[in-house]
Protein backbone atom coordinates (compact mmCIF):
# COMPACT_ATOMS: atom_id res chain seq x y z
CA UNK A 1 0.00 0.00 0.00
CA UNK A 2 2.55 2.53 0.53
CA UNK A 3 4.18 1.57 -2.24
CA UNK A 4 1.18 2.65 -4.34
CA UNK A 5 0.82 5.98 -2.22
CA UNK A 6 4.50 6.92 -3.11
CA UNK A 7 3.87 5.80 -6.84
CA UNK A 8 0.73 7.91 -7.05
CA UNK A 9 2.55 10.70 -5.13
CA UNK A 10 5.18 10.41 -7.94
CA UNK A 11 2.68 11.04 -10.69
CA UNK A 12 1.06 13.42 -9.70
CA UNK A 13 4.17 15.63 -9.16
CA UNK A 14 5.23 14.65 -12.66
CA UNK A 15 1.77 15.97 -13.77
CA UNK A 16 2.24 19.25 -12.20
CA UNK A 17 5.78 20.09 -13.33
CA UNK A 18 4.58 19.01 -16.90
CA UNK A 19 1.46 21.71 -17.11
CA UNK A 20 4.00 24.42 -15.28
CA UNK A 21 3.72 27.72 -16.08
CA UNK A 22 4.87 29.57 -19.37
CA UNK A 23 7.53 31.15 -17.44
CA UNK A 24 5.44 34.65 -17.80
CA UNK A 25 6.92 37.14 -15.45
CA UNK A 26 4.78 39.48 -13.59
CA UNK A 27 6.49 42.87 -13.39
CA UNK A 28 5.32 45.04 -10.39
CA UNK A 29 5.84 48.57 -12.34
CA UNK A 30 8.33 50.89 -10.39
CA UNK A 31 10.22 47.68 -9.12
CA UNK A 32 9.66 45.35 -5.81
CA UNK A 33 8.80 48.99 -4.05
CA UNK A 34 7.04 50.81 -6.89
CA UNK A 35 3.79 52.39 -6.64
CA UNK A 36 1.88 54.16 -9.40
CA UNK A 37 1.88 57.77 -8.30
CA UNK A 38 2.90 61.11 -10.04
CA UNK A 39 7.14 61.12 -9.23
CA UNK A 40 8.54 63.75 -6.52
CA UNK A 41 10.27 65.12 -9.55
CA UNK A 42 7.93 66.01 -12.35
CA UNK A 43 11.16 66.10 -14.53
CA UNK A 44 11.86 62.54 -14.18
CA UNK A 45 11.12 59.79 -15.77
CA UNK A 46 11.13 57.38 -13.14
CA UNK A 47 8.72 55.00 -15.04
CA UNK A 48 10.20 54.52 -18.26
CA UNK A 49 13.85 54.18 -16.83
CA UNK A 50 12.43 51.54 -15.02
CA UNK A 51 11.37 50.12 -18.17
CA UNK A 52 14.22 50.48 -19.70
CA UNK A 53 15.81 47.99 -17.13
CA UNK A 54 13.77 45.21 -17.89
CA UNK A 55 12.85 42.62 -20.92
CA UNK A 56 9.26 42.05 -21.55
CA UNK A 57 8.07 39.48 -23.66
CA UNK A 58 4.18 38.37 -24.61
CA UNK A 59 2.91 36.93 -21.76
CA UNK A 60 4.55 38.90 -19.03
CA UNK A 61 2.50 41.34 -17.40
CA UNK A 62 2.51 44.65 -15.55
CA UNK A 63 1.05 44.75 -11.67
CA UNK A 64 0.06 48.86 -10.92
CA UNK A 65 -0.62 49.61 -7.22
CA UNK A 66 -1.64 52.19 -6.37
CA UNK A 67 -4.41 54.43 -4.33
CA UNK A 68 -7.75 53.45 -5.65
CA UNK A 69 -9.68 56.24 -4.36
CA UNK A 70 -6.55 58.33 -6.22
CA UNK A 71 -5.45 57.80 -9.03
CA UNK A 72 -6.29 54.89 -12.30
CA UNK A 73 -4.03 53.08 -14.63
CA UNK A 74 -5.24 54.20 -18.56
CA UNK A 75 -3.85 52.60 -21.47
CA UNK A 76 -3.54 54.67 -24.30
CA UNK A 77 -1.95 54.82 -27.60
CA UNK A 78 0.96 57.39 -28.54
CA UNK A 79 -0.68 60.43 -29.20
CA UNK A 80 -2.64 60.12 -26.09
CA UNK A 81 0.68 59.22 -24.09
CA UNK A 82 2.41 62.40 -25.76
CA UNK A 83 -0.93 64.34 -24.80
CA UNK A 84 -1.63 63.24 -21.67
CA UNK A 85 -5.00 63.35 -23.02
CA UNK A 86 -7.44 61.05 -20.74
CA UNK A 87 -10.53 61.27 -22.70
CA UNK A 88 -10.54 58.29 -25.09
CA UNK A 89 -8.60 55.58 -23.28
CA UNK A 90 -8.16 51.64 -24.93
CA UNK A 91 -8.76 50.61 -21.32
CA UNK A 92 -9.44 51.91 -18.10
CA UNK A 93 -8.14 50.41 -14.20
CA UNK A 94 -8.92 52.12 -11.36
CA UNK A 95 -9.25 48.76 -8.62
CA UNK A 96 -5.84 49.82 -7.31
CA UNK A 97 -4.47 46.52 -7.82
CA UNK A 98 -4.23 46.52 -11.52
CA UNK A 99 -2.49 43.37 -13.98
CA UNK A 100 -2.12 43.93 -17.56
CA UNK A 101 -1.46 41.02 -19.65
CA UNK A 102 0.86 41.82 -22.18
CA UNK A 103 -0.17 40.03 -25.05
CA UNK A 104 1.12 41.47 -28.24
CA UNK A 105 4.63 42.54 -29.08
CA UNK A 106 5.69 46.36 -30.04
CA UNK A 107 5.03 49.17 -27.72
CA UNK A 108 2.57 49.80 -25.17
CA UNK A 109 1.70 53.16 -23.90
CA UNK A 110 0.08 54.00 -19.92
CA UNK A 111 -0.58 57.01 -18.27
CA UNK A 112 -2.46 57.99 -15.02
CA UNK A 113 -6.02 58.62 -15.19
CA UNK A 114 -5.28 61.81 -13.20
CA UNK A 115 -4.56 64.66 -15.56
CA UNK A 116 -2.36 66.64 -13.56
CA UNK A 117 -0.56 63.35 -12.63
CA UNK A 118 -0.31 62.18 -16.17
CA UNK A 119 1.55 66.24 -16.43
CA UNK A 120 3.81 65.36 -13.78
CA UNK A 121 5.41 62.16 -15.59
CA UNK A 122 2.97 59.54 -14.21
CA UNK A 123 3.46 57.86 -17.41
CA UNK A 124 5.15 54.82 -19.09
CA UNK A 125 5.81 52.87 -22.02
CA UNK A 126 6.74 49.67 -22.28
CA UNK A 127 8.52 47.77 -25.03
CA UNK A 128 7.01 43.92 -25.53
CA UNK A 129 9.86 42.05 -27.66
CA UNK A 130 8.83 40.18 -30.60
CA UNK A 131 7.93 36.16 -30.29
CA UNK A 132 11.34 34.26 -31.54
CA UNK A 133 9.91 30.85 -30.90
CA UNK A 134 7.95 30.86 -34.07
CA UNK A 135 4.61 29.22 -32.36
CA UNK A 136 2.72 31.95 -33.55
CA UNK A 137 2.07 34.66 -36.60
CA UNK A 138 3.32 37.76 -35.54
CA UNK A 139 0.50 40.14 -33.77
CA UNK A 140 -0.87 42.85 -35.39
CA UNK A 141 0.29 46.72 -33.58
CA UNK A 142 -2.22 48.48 -31.73
CA UNK A 143 -4.47 50.23 -33.51
CA UNK A 144 -2.87 53.51 -35.10
CA UNK A 145 0.58 51.78 -34.46
CA UNK A 146 3.19 51.07 -36.83
CA UNK A 147 4.30 47.56 -36.64
CA UNK A 148 7.86 46.44 -35.75
CA UNK A 149 9.82 45.57 -38.58
CA UNK A 150 11.07 41.79 -38.35
CA UNK A 151 14.37 41.28 -36.86
CA UNK A 152 17.46 40.98 -38.86
CA UNK A 153 20.43 38.74 -38.35
CA UNK A 154 22.42 41.36 -36.34
CA UNK A 155 18.88 41.09 -33.52
CA UNK A 156 18.10 37.65 -33.13
CA UNK A 157 20.59 37.92 -30.14
CA UNK A 158 19.83 40.50 -28.02
CA UNK A 159 21.61 41.30 -24.91
CA UNK A 160 19.93 41.69 -21.50
CA UNK A 161 19.17 44.44 -20.61
CA UNK A 162 21.04 45.38 -16.90
CA UNK A 163 18.31 45.56 -14.18
CA UNK A 164 18.44 46.30 -10.42
CA UNK A 165 15.96 43.27 -9.89
CA UNK A 166 16.03 39.90 -10.25
CA UNK A 167 15.66 38.77 -13.92
CA UNK A 168 12.92 37.10 -15.06
CA UNK A 169 12.87 33.92 -16.25
CA UNK A 170 14.44 32.83 -20.02
CA UNK A 171 11.02 32.66 -21.74
CA UNK A 172 13.05 30.63 -25.19
CA UNK A 173 12.37 27.34 -26.35
CA UNK A 174 15.44 26.01 -24.46
CA UNK A 175 13.57 26.54 -20.77
CA UNK A 176 10.59 24.75 -22.31
CA UNK A 177 13.09 21.78 -23.20
CA UNK A 178 15.05 21.73 -20.20
CA UNK A 179 11.58 21.87 -18.01
CA UNK A 180 10.98 18.56 -20.05
CA UNK A 181 14.37 16.99 -19.40
CA UNK A 182 14.46 17.84 -15.83
CA UNK A 183 10.89 16.48 -15.41
CA UNK A 184 11.70 13.29 -17.19
CA UNK A 185 14.91 12.78 -15.26
CA UNK A 186 12.80 13.23 -11.96
CA UNK A 187 10.36 10.72 -13.40
CA UNK A 188 12.74 8.36 -13.96
CA UNK A 189 14.91 8.94 -10.53
CA UNK A 190 11.20 8.39 -8.62
CA UNK A 191 10.73 5.48 -10.55
CA UNK A 192 14.01 4.15 -9.66
CA UNK A 193 14.00 4.72 -6.04
CA UNK A 194 10.62 3.41 -5.93
CA UNK A 195 11.27 0.01 -7.51
CA UNK A 196 14.79 0.01 -5.49
CA UNK A 197 11.63 -0.19 -2.24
Amino acid sequence: MARFNVISFLGIFNVLLLIKKNDAFEFKVGGSKGTWAAPADPNSSEYNQWAERNRFQIGDSLLFVYAADQDSVLQVNKDDYTNCNIASPIAKNNDGHTVIKLDQSGPHYFISGVDDNCHKNEKLVVVVMADRSNRSPPSPAPSGEESPSPPSDEDTNPTAAPSQEASPPNNGASSIVHGVVGTIGFAFLGSSLVLAI
